[in-house]
């Protein structure tokens, strides 16, 4: 697959209770639409081919035959098909008689996976037919029913199928109750190196169940850093007293990437990222290493997708319909528009309604606590903000003010400072004003266009040479007003900056770049949106809201250069770095994942598309030469920018992704781009 990527699937055909022969029909026909949808595995619930709820009929030899026959005759069916099969039958062996899942991949049963945990209690009586499996593998001599060939199948829960053509690809089965218990089989199996595990399940339904299903496989498959495949019993199952829902569900390190309607059969597509959770292994050093201990227990069965012998009955996949015009590659175009998963293009910013004013209230809390913490530790009655009336200094002063508040701290005590210039519009001057008084801070309005042209004449510079000179000089004259206003108060100034700038450096060097405190340094801009409206939406103040309603709707500028004639922002920050949404979706996948530019790239072709966005408006639609301009630009300026970052003031992480010299970021300021602008290169 493409860039880590694997396709695999999660299938409930609609089945019937003994039918062995019927059943195994339904199983070819989803291994056929699977393989035509480019699945390289597919997982088959429980019991498949003979149904989970025959009871006593399990106890007929009749049954047990047909369906090791129709698991050979299934397997046959997988000859020179480039998919691994996991599907839950019946094993006899040893005069008893086993629940298990078979590996089943190019003609041949690759293993057998006895289930360890019976479930005897409530409405199951699963020992009453079958015998609880072991770890250990043992050996068994098998001769094909359906073509008489001989050869030997491993059989025990300790099997691994590892294979030699798609790194990080490691395969392990648990069946149904073996999940819900309190030690695993799946735990050893990811020790033991396995980074997908199938479930074959059977799981009746009862009020509320789906829920706790679902967080259990979630959760699972986040402890476990793996992708979880759980394919549960459906339509077909006998109704006698239980009814089986189905509720597939195709989980990755804690993230559901694909789950089943409830109550439905069907065939369920996802591709998951094995590179994803090799990284995410790797960088988490509390996650243990592979145990060569634990693997010496494991019958290690490797395997290649591409099928050994000439007998091929492969159905070719579904080719993408792509076109593009321009310089971008065309593979990628067709990787980013077969990729069967929803990137979110937000990834900051939870989708959910419900779940972003939860967050948006959490993060407001972290960052004012960390204030709180400051303040309280120095003794400081006082705070100094520079407000603008753009995004980012609202959101601090908004933060201050909830840090006031928790110390019992009059508001009076903020101190609120705007400092007009040459860029300053009446509309963000008048919000800074409203939102400072709305809030019961302290405003204090200083004008600093006389003494930057004094600071012009003093080093020679042309105002009417509007270059970063100009610029800068505004900025750093600006901290230098908050800096001795926090002298004059025995306070502290409170930085504005946020996540996004500082990934791509858009600060003044000992300008704004500088603070005592910076409560925005771990909320990325596109954050920063969401947690001013989110108080807009909640505040009881009516002109508040209004004013904070404006703020989310200006754009975002640092205002240094004169407005337009109409007195309008003439300097729009996205026009020059880039749009933030692009930026963000960047720095979160290479911070938090390490992938490379092409990865990167494609799953911002993918993550920006209207494919994968549909009728929601929860982002942009970008062109590719627009995502490809602001990916190389992000780079250029992450690189080149270290050196601020290398001299943070102290501020608090409040997501997965941060930055700070201290925490999570610890890069040389000297680094090299070359090798990451070349792979990019290589795109045109």
């Amino acid at each position: 697959m493409i860039e880590g990527f694997i396709r695999v699937a999660s299938a409930t055909p609609k089945i019937k209770v003994a039918d062995v022969s019927h059943n195994k029909e339904a199983i070819i026909k989803n291994i056929e639409e699977a393989e035509k949808q480019g699945a390289r595995l597919i997982v088959f619930p429980e019991l498949a081919l003979t149904a989970y709820t025959c009871a006593d009929l399990f106890h007929q030899t009749i049954l047990i035959d047909k369906a090791e026959k129709s698991l050979d005759e299934l397997a046959e069916e997988t000859r020179g098909r480039e998919i691994v099969v996991v599907v839950g039958t019946t094993w006899y062996t040893d005069h008893k008689l086993y629940n298990a899942a078979a590996f089943i991949h190019d003609g041949r049963i690759l293993g057998i996976v006895p289930k360890k945990n019976l479930p005897n209690y409530g409405e199951f009586y699963e020992r009453r037919w079958f015998t609880p499996g072991n770890e250990d593998v043992r050996f068994l001599k098998h001769r094909s029913k359906a073509t008489g060939e001989i050869y030997e199948i491993p059989f025990g829960m300790n099997i691994l199928l590892e294979a030699e053509d798609l790194k990080d690809f490691v395969l392990a089965a648990e069946i149904c109750e073996d999940v819900w218990v309190p030690e695993t089989p799946s735990t050893k199996h990811a020790l033991a190196g396995a980074t997908v595990i199938a479930n074959t399940s059977a799981s009746d339904e009862t009020v509320g169940k789906d829920s706790y299903r679902r967080e259990l496989i979630r959760s699972t498959s986040a402890r476990l850093v793996a992708a979880y495949i759980y394919t549960n019993a459906g339509d077909g199952e006998s109704t006698t007293d239980l009814v089986f829902g189905g509720q597939d569900i195709i989980a990755e390190n804690g993230s559901i990437v694909k789950e089943g309607k409830r109550f439905e059969t069907g065939l369920y597509i996802a591709d998951i990222d094995l590179q994803k959770l090799d990284q995410e292994r790797s960088r988490t050093t509390t996650y243990p290493s592979v145990s060569e201990e634990l693997r010496e227990k494991y019958e290690i069965v490797r395997f290649s997708f591409e099928p050994e012998n000439e007998n091929v009955k492969k159905i070719e996949p579904v080719e993408a319909d792509i076109s593009s015009e321009g310089p971008v590659h065309e593979r990628l175009f067709a990787e980013a528009a077969d990729l069967r998963r929803y990137v979110d293009p937000k990834p900051f910013v939870p989708g959910n309604q419900q779940e972003r004013t939860r967050r948006c209230n959490e993060i407001f809390t972290i960052q004012a606590l960390g204030l709180k913490k400051r303040l309280e530790h120095i003794g400081c009655k006082t705070a100094v903000i520079g407000i603008s009336g753009g995004l980012d200094s609202t959101l601090a002063l908004l933060v201050t003010a909830r840090a006031f508040d928790m110390l019992g701290l009059p508001r009076e005590n903020i101190i609120s400072v705007t400092m007009p210039a040459f860029g300053t519009t009446d509309r963000t001057y008048n919000n800074a004003v409203t939102l400072t008084k709305r809030l019961n801070a302290t405003l204090r309005e200083i004008n600093i266009k006389e003494s930057v042209l004094l600071h012009f004449r003093d080093i020679g510079h042309d105002p009417e040479d509007h270059s970063v000179t100009y610029e800068n000089s505004q900025a750093r004259e600006r901290t230098q007003i908050l800096m001795d206003i926090a002298n004059q108060t025995d306070g502290i100034v409170i930085g504005t900056g946020d996540l996004s700038e500082l990934a791509l450096g858009w600060a003044t060097y000992n300008g704004d770049h500088m603070s005592m405190y910076a409560v925005n340094a771990g909320v990325p801009k596109t954050l920063v949106r969401y947690l001013v409206k989110y108080v807009a939406d909640t505040s009881e103040d009516n002109a508040l809201s209004s004013c904070l309603y404006d703020i989310f709707d200006t754009p975002v500028s640092p205002e240094l250069l004169p407005p337009t004639g109409d007195g309008k922002i003439s300097q729009k920050t996205e026009d020059l770095v880039g749009p933030y949404e692009l930026h963000d979706f960047f720095l979160y996948q290479i911070m938090r994942f390490g992938f490379s530019p092409k990865k990167v790239y494609m799953l911002a072709l993918k993550a920006f598309s209207k494919e994968n966005q549909g009728d929601s408006d929860n982002a942009e639609i970008y062109e590719a030469d627009e995502i490809f301009k602001w990916l190389n630009k992000f780079y250029w300026r992450f690189f080149s920018q270290q050196f601020k970052r290398s001299c943070l003031p102290d501020g608090p992480k409040v997501g997965s992704v941060a930055v700070s010299p201290r925490g999570d970021l610890r890069m040389p300021s000297d680094a090299v781009v070359a090798l990451w602008i070349e792979e990019l290169k290589e795109l045109r």
